[in-house]
């Protein structure tokens, strides 16, 4: 019987294979997809083996993938292409699905270039004054769909982003998925990839910890971290409850990591700590949206009167 990932974190090597391109970090995902089967598991692990955060990113973003969408092939790089040029609420999406052909164009879609399996948010239609969503798959090799690679952006650089265009795309009936679009997937899939991609990233500072020899102390309140976003994983990503939760959750990673700016600076030169200070900031993009989230919660939750 295997560990469990929180073990494998303590029992693993710390030494971690030099990766600077996408194909050599998917070779290596692939691997640990073939042993670990659990989505938030295969983040953890993922992220601990990964030689720097981009990777540890990628990773979680895949492993949340396969949480939302558990159907989705474990062979091809998948990706969620929701955001557009007037943003990624439902009223900015402009991208089309009529008679079963698909037309627009998303942005910033994470591992784009590389990607060979699109889910993409779609307006279907228009019911009492809001927009009907619907997810549907797309292959990057079918006929209509153009790929453009973005500039890369300043932290985790190595994760490559992408403009997708389609024209008139063929959508299959059973490339259709069933439900509302961006309430079934698009809004718990922003509690999902959290989980994910932190855990990853979270797994990955482990790693670096032990290989430079950070307190024991440190290390241990990092791993009640990660086991407690490892049992949210598990809960309903829609849930007030969860939501409070991983918000407390991130709290406490939150002072771990400005604890860990000291251990960085005894580093020195190693190559890890320069690209720690240049990625770190990736933990703070969608700030603004989990704050929300974590108001919205305890509004939900909190008695009238």
């Amino acid at each position: 019987m295997r560990d469990d990932a929180i073990g494998f974190l303590l029992k693993a090597g710390t030494s971690a294979r030099d990766c600077a391109e996408v194909a050599a970090w998917w070779a290596g995902y692939r691997d640990i997809v073939r042993v670990w089967r659990n989505p938030m598991d295969r983040a953890i692990v993922a992220g601990f083996s990964a030689d720097r955060v981009g990777w540890a990113f990628a990773s979680g973003y895949q492993a949340a993938l396969h949480a939302l969408f558990p159907g989705a092939p474990e062979d091809r790089i998948c990706a969620l292409c929701v955001t557009e040029e007037a943003g990624n609420t439902p009223k900015a999406i402009q991208t089309t699905l009529a008679d079963r052909k698909l037309s627009g164009a998303k942005k910033w879609t994470t591992l784009g270039p590389d990607g060979a399996l699109f889910f993409v948010a779609a307006k279907t239609g228009e019911s009492q004054g809001r927009p009907e969503i619907r997810i549907v798959k797309a292959g990057s090799g079918q006929p209509g769909i153009q790929v453009e690679l973005m500039p890369a952006t300043k932290f985790v650089p190595e994760v490559p982003h992408a403009r997708l265009k389609f024209e008139n795309v063929a959508i299959a009936d059973e490339a259709l998925l069933p439900g509302d679009g961006y309430e079934q997937y698009v809004r718990p899939f922003r509690t999902v990839e959290d989980l994910h991609v932190h855990g990853a990233i979270l797994a990955y500072l482990v790693r670096e910890a032990r290989r430079l020899q950070w307190p024991q102390t440190w290390i241990e309140r990092m791993l009640s971290v990660l086991f407690a976003m490892e049992r949210l994983a598990s809960e309903d990503p829609s849930s007030p409850s969860t939501h409070l939760a991983l918000a407390g959750a991130f709290a406490a990673s939150a002072e771990l990591l400005r604890e860990s700016e000291s251990y960085w600076e005894k580093a020195g030169s190693d190559p890890a700590a320069a690209r720690w200070a240049r990625d770190r900031d990736l933990l703070k993009v969608a700030g603004g949206i989990r704050e929300q989230r974590t108001k919205r919660a305890w509004e939900r939750l909190t008695p009238a009167g």
